[in-house]
């Protein structure tokens, strides 16, 4: 049985594949000194649109330093859809005599044509792996199972992937039985850890008879990773007596660590019920990483596509019955609180201007001002926004995006009597699914004439990563409406080009 690490290339899901050169070296110099026999080290790939980095296309320079830095058999992957058969000589050409094995990856409805990819792969000399996805799922595709025995003479090694992390230790051994009765070909196995059962589902097809597993370093992977290369090692060394350099392993583990902290890869609850319901985890990871997704509204969204709904609950469509010459509209931002007097003393003055909060957040602020309020609810501030509430607030409308929604709906119980959604989002050709696209859709629904903005301030000194884009979306948004539909002013100090500054102390 081998052991195959492909942290470069799996963990290149959280990097854009791109590594500090320092970390890579490291992992190689400890590489060298553990039992593996197989280093995947990225994708092969033809030039896609968006930014992927050197790891994903492993450029000559790049295969030509690893194999500088390693001692192992080296690997590559190819992604099939992206691969026409014409291009596999040119784009292999440049790892003959340093690649040892190639694989693929394979959506199973597609194996016979990434049969012919594989003899062109392998009529260059290179050994093959398939990796195939969704195991889950074999059982019910009998085409696919009645091909695998084309794959004998072609594949050296055959994976099972599961690409959804939800099969147990049981369905290991049956899809493995199942596999081995229509092929002759060595098999692997390739697990993710939504549920934890990484390590047990390995064992399992281990002692199954697998004859390759694979494994990164902190299970650093797509979503919610995949098995510990220090815990499957950890394991065999005391199971099967596999000679391992601890000091080496806990070099590698250490430096890895430390990346994990930044992006946080493992799993979670929404990736625990992606895993035990075989739904992707391409959705999940993307949720996971938005400011504005909460674990409840990506479980219900979760729970929807398990059930094959759309989603689970289709509201009356806002029609507005009044003229509201200005909106005040409230964001979540620190500003709010620290003018609150001065904006409350505005409202007194301008007692028919609407206030439209995004966010829960400065709701109480609110609470006794008699202006006419609507709380525009994506995300999770449906959950948020109930627990202000301890009775049906007086004036007060929920607006939800258009049906169906992503997220899935959940309206806040004192909101029960009092929610709607819009028709459409038509302000706005990108981020749709945004707040600030559903407060600003509202606006022009009801035919406002003079919008001012409280609470968006922006974001003081250095913001993450998600920050950043939330940033840019709104930028992109305001200056959008401001030039299609009418100028927007920020009465509290804002970051946004795309509102006008002006003072709320100049109106009183």
């Amino acid at each position: 049985m081998k052991i195959l690490d492909c942290t470069l290339r799996d963990g290149g899901y959280y990097t854009n594949w791109d590594f500090d050169k320092h970390l890579v070296e490291s992992y190689f110099t400890a590489m060298n000194n553990l039992p593996l026999d197989y280093l995947e080290v990225g994708y092969r790939s033809p030039k896609l649109s968006g930014y992927y980095g050197e790891y994903f296309y492993c450029p000559d320079f790049v295969l030509k330093k690893i194999s500088e830095l390693s001692n192992k058999k080296l690997v590559i992957i190819l992604d099939e859809k992206n691969i026409q058969l014409e291009t596999v000589e040119e784009l292999l050409k440049p790892c003959l005599g340093i690649i040892t094995m190639v694989r693929i990856a394979i959506d199973p409805e597609q194996l016979l044509r990434a049969i012919d990819l594989a003899k062109k792969v392998k009529s260059m000399g290179f050994e093959v792996g398939f990796n195939v996805m969704y195991m889950s799922k074999w059982k019910n595709l009998p085409e696919f199972l009645s091909n695998l025995k084309h794959v004998d003479g072609v594949a050296d090694y055959f994976y099972m992937v599961d690409s959804y992390g939800g099969v147990y230790p049981n369905d290991v051994k049956e899809i493995y039985t199942l596999v081995r009765s229509q092929m002759k070909t060595k098999i692997g196995f390739h697990g993710h850890n939504n549920l934890e059962l990484a390590l047990i589902n390995a064992l399992t097809a281990i002692e199954c008879g697998a004859d390759m597993v694979d494994a990164t370093i902190t299970g650093m992977g797509r979503g919610a990773g995949n098995l510990k290369t220090e815990l499957l090692l950890t394991a065999l060394n005391q199971k099967e007596d596999l000679d391992v350099d601890f000091n080496a392993l806990s070099s590698v583990t250490d430096a890895f660590t430390q990346l994990q902290k930044e992006y946080e890869w493992g799993t979670n609850l929404p990736y625990m019920v992606s895993g035990a319901n075989s739904l992707p985890q391409k959705d999940v990871m993307e949720w996971v990483s938005k400011r504005y997704y909460s674990f409840n509204s990506i479980i219900r969204a979760l729970s929807n596509q398990s059930k094959g709904l759309k989603d689970n609950e289709k509201l009356a469509v806002y029609q507005p019955n009044e003229i509201y010459e200005k909106a005040l509209i409230v964001g979540g931002g620190n500003s709010v609180g620290e003018h609150i007097d001065a904006i409350k003393s505005y409202l007194l003055l301008n007692p028919d201007t609407v206030i439209i909060h995004s966010s829960s957040r400065n709701v109480s602020f609110f609470n006794e001002c008699v202006n006419r309020q609507f709380h525009c609810l994506a995300g999770n501030e449906g959950h948020r926004l109930e627990k202000i509430f301890n009775s049906i607030p007086n004036k007060r409308i929920a607006i939800l995006p258009p049906y169906p929604r992503t997220m899935g709906t959940y309206i806040p119980k004192n909101f029960k009597l009092n929610s709607y959604q819009l028709s459409e989002i038509n302000i706005t050709d990108k981020f749709k699914s945004s707040i600030t696209s559903l407060l600003l859709q509202l606006i022009k629904e009801m035919k406002v004439k003079e919008a001012i903005v409280c609470g968006y301030d922006g974001y003081n000194a250095e913001i993450d990563q998600n920050k950043l884009e939330l940033f840019n979306e709104n930028e992109y948004l305001f200056e959008n409406f401001s030039k299609n539909v009418f100028k927007l002013k920020s009465f509290t100090p804002t970051k946004y080009n795309g509102l006008i500054q002006e003072s709320v102390y100049s109106e009183l």
